[in-house]
């Protein structure tokens, strides 16, 4: 008799005898009710009801003497299967349900327990399961590459959980699956790991997500995905970053839409392939943490300092929000922003951060050049939102002083108006709070063009008046104005908009032709440094000629020079900015900024110290570092000196 003859012949069998014993059981259900209840109750006697006993006659008098034929037949035509062979898995079910129906015992005989299934059957197809997909597995995986591996186990353990569903008691399943995934997936782990490289580096996203699923169901078996995902992404980071570092000098949209095209690829691979698992957000944060913190590349360009990224965004930030014909639409300002706020939180120096962005704000804030005070706003709530209140203060206080300004303007022209002065000019003043503007005081003395004094004296007269307790510091640095000006060869009106500096200067051509540098100088009482590089603006912009000129042999000025104005000026524009300021002085500014910042980052290590001793008034050492550094960490890192 064949395999499948036996199983069809005891399946026959069996379904007939259960059918007849469940009609003898109905027969003799007062029997059941009374005496074998009765009879039961004892102990000593091995009484069942009438269908559990067919079942007992049938397991001891049959069964044991075909069982082991029953489960070689049964383990034959699952082996079949797996070969790709069709089977009739109706015939199957019903042989191991006989199984199943026959695991009652004494004790609980309406009940039935899987110890015969298991041991009649499972054990023997757990270990028949092992055997063959050790030797499937060692073979497909020499001939073949990882990636159809991956599939191939995909697709087995895809089988056996359909196996379970349509024949197998669901008990199995656990154990059934895990010998496969032990066989399949754990014996055969490193060649796994081995391949990661190649498909993060092609960015095979399926495969990745196969890999993902199929490790995942290893003990840590994730955790060489997640180690090769977090130095893959820091390479591309740095690589992102070195290829643009040159240019991003001069336009830090580059570098930062290149940090933000690395975070958005990297994200939605995580997102794709990883299902958003928690160890990989954590590594893919870590892996942009460090690309975006990172010193060396700015060291390779030949500039030191702390890492590039702060100082870029915040410039970046002030090309976004400054008034601009390029600037984007509302719903595409506001994606851009978020993008801004995406790159910033990865960012471990944000004072660096919140230095230039307030210098910037300022600017825009003083020369009216924001391009929307909803906008600015927005993006202060954003920072508030990710770094608290304490770190946007300053901000909303900057916003504050510009509103109260505009209403005292308007208060002064009140004023003016009611006293009948005539100012001589359109003037208008701001007044900022010392302490939360980043500005620094004048390097040097300035005497006001007389043009300009009736202004300021008027000005700081109103203000004395309202204000009895405040005194006003004027920022001469920081003014602008516009001069028209008339005097040139070809009969045009020229607006130039320029610093107060340059308007001091050039208003001493109304009464003289051609004055010397120590004219200039005792005039305007600007320091020499600073009057060298205002004269050099105007020289630039070809306003001013001087002799002897300048050249690449003589490029300073001396005492010895003597100014004019051009009389054949001319320009395609009659509104002309020439408040450029020197690329040199810019370079200066910086490193005065990150020198400030040093000095600012040791006020505030101390003053977290003697806040925590206050509280604490006794602690140890490395308990004092820890919390110290606890506090800091949301601004910066703190560098910690060994002895």
């Amino acid at each position: 008799m064949g395999v499948t003859d036996l199983l069809i012949f005891y399946k026959q069998q069996w379904e007939s005898f259960i059918s007849s014993m469940g009609k003898v059981d109905r027969m003799f259900n007062y029997l059941n009710r009374h005496w074998i209840k009765r009879e039961s109750g004892n102990s000593k006697k091995e009484v069942y009801e009438i269908y559990p006993l067919g079942l007992v006659l049938w397991r001891e008098h049959l069964f044991k003497h075909l069982k082991e034929r029953l489960t070689a037949a049964l383990l034959e035509l699952i082996e079949k299967e797996r070969n790709g062979e069709r089977i009739d898995t109706s015939l199957v079910k019903s042989v191991i349900n006989s199984y199943v129906s026959l695991g009652l015992t004494k004790e609980k005989p309406q009940e039935t327990s899987l110890v015969i299934y298991k041991n009649g059957f499972e054990e023997e197809l757990l270990h028949q399961t092992e055997v063959y997909y050790t030797q499937e597995s060692s073979q497909f995986i020499i001939t073949n590459s990882i990636v159809d591996y991956t599939k191939k186990v995909e697709s087995r353990l895809a089988e056996e959980n359909h196996r379970v569903d349509q024949y197998l008691h669901r008990d199995t399943r656990e154990e059934l699956i895990t010998r496969c995934e032990t066989v399949l997936i754990k014996r055969h782990q490193e060649a796994l790991w081995e391949e990661i490289p190649q498909l993060l580096q092609h960015e095979k996203v399926d495969d990745l997500a196969r890999m993902y699923q199929l490790l995942n169901c290893v003990v840590n078996g994730l955790l060489p995905l997640r180690n090769e995902l977090e130095k893959h992404v820091q390479r591309e980071g740095l690589k992102a970053a070195e290829r643009v570092m040159e240019e991003a000098e001069k336009d830090p949209k580059i570098y930062v839409e290149a940090l933000f095209a690395v975070i958005r690829r990297y994200n939605d691979l995580v997102s794709t392939a990883f299902a958003n698992d928690a160890g990989f957000v954590a590594a893919l944060d870590k892996a942009c943490r460090r690309f975006i913190n990172d010193t060396s590349i700015a060291k390779k360009a030949g500039i030191e300092g702390p890492s590039r990224t702060p100082e870029l965004l915040a410039r970046y930030s002030d090309r976004l929000l400054k008034k601009s014909a390029k600037n984007p639409e509302e719903a595409e300002m506001e994606q851009t922003l978020t993008n801004v706020m995406t790159v910033f939180k990865y960012i471990e120096e944000k004072d660096v951060f919140m230095t230039f962005y307030s210098k910037s704000l300022a600017k825009r804030l003083i020369q009216g050049t924001s391009a929307s005070e909803d906008i600015e706003s927005n993006m202060i709530a954003k920072l508030k939102s990710a770094c608290g209140f304490e770190y946007t203060a300053k901000l909303q206080k900057m916003f504050t002083d510009i509103s109260v300004s505009r209403d005292l303007q308007d208060n002064f022209k009140s004023f003016v108006t009611k006293l009948n002065v005539n100012l001589g000019c359109d003037f208008s003043v701001l007044v900022l709070t010392s302490g939360s503007w980043p500005l620094t005081p004048p390097t040097t003395n300035f005497n006001i063009p007389k043009e300009l004094s009736p202004c300021e004296t008027q000005f700081q007269q109103y203000y004395t008046k309202q204000y009895g307790g405040r005194k006003l510091h004027w920022l001469h640095q920081q003014s602008k104005g516009e001069l028209k000006s008339a005097g040139f060869a070809n009969k045009a009106v020229y607006t130039f908009q320029c610093s107060t500096y340059q308007m001091g200067i050039l208003l001493l051509f109304n009464e003289k032709s051609r004055m010397n540098y120590v004219d200039i100088r005792e005039s305007t009482q600007l320091v020499d440094d600073v009057l060298k590089g205002t004269l050099k603006t105007l020289l630039k912009v070809r306003v001013l000629l001087c002799d002897p000129k300048l050249s690449a042999e003589n490029p300073s000025l001396t005492e010895k020079h003597r100014f004019a104005v051009n009389p054949n000026f001319k320009s395609t524009r009659l509104k002309i900015n020439i408040n450029i300021r020197p690329e040199s002085e810019r370079t200066n500014d910086r490193e005065h900024t990150l020198g400030g910042i040093d000095d600012d980052r040791r006020l505030q290590i101390q003053a977290a110290i003697v806040r925590i001793m206050k509280m604490r008034r006794e602690l140890a050492h490395q308990n004092l570092l820890a919390e110290v550094l606890a506090q800091l960490r949301p601004r910066f890192n703190p560098k910690i000196l060994a002895h």
